[in-house]
């Protein structure tokens, strides 16, 4: 008889992985897409670490049928992906044009993943503002315009997509937005009261109104859904929140103070508000009239509106108090125990320490305190200095493989021991990408990129996490529909303007010689429309005897 502990994850339960528009897509001014915030930005020097921009990335715009076979052959049952807004809606307001070829790109791309069995969980923002909105009213900065705008932009996508589409998150940590964006102007639009950093902006207010401005176009997208698309559609929609577990420094009845001070900066800004209806006392307590008051009638909209709570998350800190960092919530993080150990193995991101308990804990913290099923969107791991090692090296990602292999063993654990409703869990991140302004010096994927080529290299940590939902998932592989199975999706007349020699449907940019193709046994995957090539089982072989 199985334990409590060994029972496997349900059948329904999503496992994939995740990427978002601009860190993959490139084809920056191709079929019509307008620029977004991040295009010129990534241009300015000083702005990325690398001096690098957004312009091929991936390159996945162009290979988007290279990836979906890559995904096929990892046998993932879903995969998170992000809509480029100037991309659907080239100048991004309501009484712009809509984008053909966008809607196009899109609708195929959706096709591809279904008829491959893999479920799309699609992202409609993720940080990618269209240029045109940002010099036209200030963008997120204006809350009557943007609100509006969003909503459009929501409305044409779930029409575009809901047919095909019923897993939906509005906005992608609202956090980074609002204090990467505006605040600390490391982000775009850049804006920041440091002068040498940026010639506009004040760090003082403008982090708040943002943040304020992005929970309403949050909830005016869900009243979209909800009234006019959920009932024939039949989907879910949410918010997706950053947020890493906080942990007292030591027993100090101030640094455990602390520590809840942090999370609420960190999460409860954006999830008291929508889920249990303000925000939270010690950031009005901080903040004062700072921070915006919700009329009656926006926070009547804003609580409740998210079907499930999106949670990306990849660390955890050491919080004490005294800390002067009030986007921080004036707590200071650490990752050096009081004893001078360290938390964790050191990721390449400073930010970064492997701490799967710390996992656990905030599962257990969002459950308890929100009572809201969880889908977790984004979990991740950079092996420091993966960049500058030679190519075998760095496909045997023995760092990500142990983060992972914590973080899954704590998500099983939370589930089956704690009670935890998790649905979903998605690592960042599919391929290695454009990093915003680490360029591409830091890599997050499972899958190696090489840039000058654009070549995929799948890693360890593709391996170990196939192999995982193999073990402890009741139904863990895609399966693609029968063959009298129809997916239905909206008529478009107009044709892309790459043609199909452009994009190609060969595996020349997946090297046949070099990459494994994930061939498996039909007892291990299920069959496939292609034939696949010999060359996985002495991979895994090697990958495995090294990652004992």
């Amino acid at each position: 008889m199985a334990t409590h502990q060994s029972r496997k994850l349900p059948a329904d339960f999503l496992w994939g992985f995740a990427t978002a528009s601009f860190q993959i897509e490139g084809s920056a001014a191709v079929d019509g897409r307008g620029k977004s915030i991040w295009d010129d930005f990534s241009k300015t020097p000083g702005k990325t670490q690398d001096g690098r921009n957004g312009d091929v990335a991936t390159d996945s715009y162009r290979l988007w049928r290279q990836d979906l076979e890559l995904l096929s052959q990892y046998g993932i049952k879903a995969y998170r992906f992000s809509i480029s807004w100037s991309r659907i809606i080239p100048l991004g307001g309501r009484g712009d044009q809509v984008n053909s070829l966008g809607i196009k790109f899109y609708s195929d791309f959706i096709d591809g993943l279904l008829e491959r069995g893999i479920t799309p969980f699609v992202t409609l923002y993720h940080w990618d503002l269209p240029q045109a909105l940002h010099d036209r009213y200030g963008g997120w900065l204006n809350k009557d315009e943007i609100v509006k705008d969003y909503a459009h932009y929501a409305k044409v996508c779930f029409e575009a997509f809901g047919d095909r589409v019923k897993h939906w998150l509005t906005i992608n940590e609202p956090w980074c937005v609002a204090i990467l964006g505006y605040g600390r102007g490391v982000f775009a639009p850049g804006r920041s009261s440091d002068r040498a950093r940026s010639p506009e902006g004040d760090s003082a207010t403008e982090p708040w109104i943002v943040g304020h401005n992005l929970i309403i176009a949050h909830a005016h997208a869900v009243q979209v859904y909800r009234n006019h698309f959920k009932r024939k559609q039949g989907g879910q929609i949410g918010i997706t929140l950053n947020g890493d577990w906080q942990m007292p420094y030591d027993d100090n009845p101030e640094n455990i103070d602390a520590a809840q001070h942090a999370l609420d900066f960190a999460i409860g800004w954006y999830a008291d508000p929508i889920y249990l209806g303000h925000y939270p006392p010690y950031m009005r307590e901080v903040l004062g009239t700072r921070l915006p008051q919700f009329t009656p009638a926006e926070i009547a909209l804003v609580k409740g509106s998210s079907d499930f709570y999106g949670m990306n998350t990849y660390t955890t800190n050491l919080a004490r108090a005294g800390g002067d960092d009030e986007f921080q919530g004036n707590v200071d993080y650490t990752f050096t125990r009081p004893d001078g150990t360290q938390l964790g193995n050191q990721a390449h991101c400073a930010w970064l320490q492997d701490y799967p308990e710390g996992f656990r804990a905030l599962l257990n913290y969002l459950w308890k305190k929100y009572n809201t099923p969880i889908f977790v969107t984004e979990n991740g791991f950079a092996v420091k200095g993966e960049n500058d090692m030679p190519l075998e090296q760095a496909l045997v990602d023995t760092d990500r493989v142990n983060y992972f292999r914590g973080t899954t063993a704590a998500l099983l654990a939370a589930i089956n021991e704690d009670g935890v409703d998790v649905r979903s869990y998605f690592p960042w991140s599919f391929l290695d990408n454009f990093e915003w302004a680490d360029g591409y010096l830091t890599r997050f994927g499972v899958t190696y990129v090489d840039y000058e080529t654009q070549k995929r290299y799948p890693k360890a940590s593709a391996k170990f996490l196939i192999q995982w939902f193999k073990d402890h998932h009741e139904d863990p592989l895609a399966r693609p529909p029968t063959a009298t199975t129809v997916i239905s999706k909206p008529p478009i007349n107009r044709k892309r303007e790459s043609s199909s020699s452009e994009i190609s449907t060969s595996k020349t940019s997946v090297s046949d010689a070099d990459l494994p193709t994930l061939e498996r046994s039909a007892t291990e995957f299920p069959s496939k429309p292609r034939p696949r090539k010999a060359g996985f089982r002495r991979w895994i072989s090697a990958i495995a005897a090294l990652c004992k």
